[in-house]
């Protein structure tokens, strides 16, 4: 067993800048649907729940890249934030799953815990990888 750690940190004014900035193309290269469904549901803090979303993706890139052959542009919707029912955020193991059987031999991931929070300013989010190998 193998455990790695990644964290971020972002402004969500950067976030919100490139949204309004880049609309469409933005979001759709960087979020799924559900992602941005469940954001644009947030009203006045949605750009938060983004950056959030934002510095998890990074935050879980750091914790797996050294698994990974590059970082291309389709890891972005890979690694997708999704809330249970009680409203605790996770990840999506199965979607990165796929990239880790397409580029690495002997290594597969079990489990990601991730813990996130947001204020007006800033997004944070802290990320434990643990992998079988």
């Amino acid at each position: 067993m193998r455990v790695t750690t990644g964290i971020d940190i972002i402004e969500v004014e950067r976030i919100k800048e490139s949204i309004e900035e880049l609309g469409e193309n933005f979001l759709n290269r960087i979020y799924t649907e559900k992602e941005i469904e469940y954001c644009n549901k947030s009203g006045s803090i949605k750009y938060q729940h983004f950056a959030a979303r934002f510095a998890t993706k990074e935050a879980v890139f750091k914790a797996i890249s050294q698994f990974i052959s590059g970082r291309e542009e389709a890891l972005w919707k890979d690694i997708e934030v999704i809330n249970l029912d009680g409203g605790k955020p996770v990840v999506n193991v199965d979607k990165l799953q796929k990239n880790f059987k397409k580029n690495v031999d002997n290594i597969e991931l079990k489990s990601i815990d991730i813990s996130i929070s947001h204020i007006k300013e800033y997004a944070v989010a802290s990320v434990v990888a643990v992998f079988d190998n």
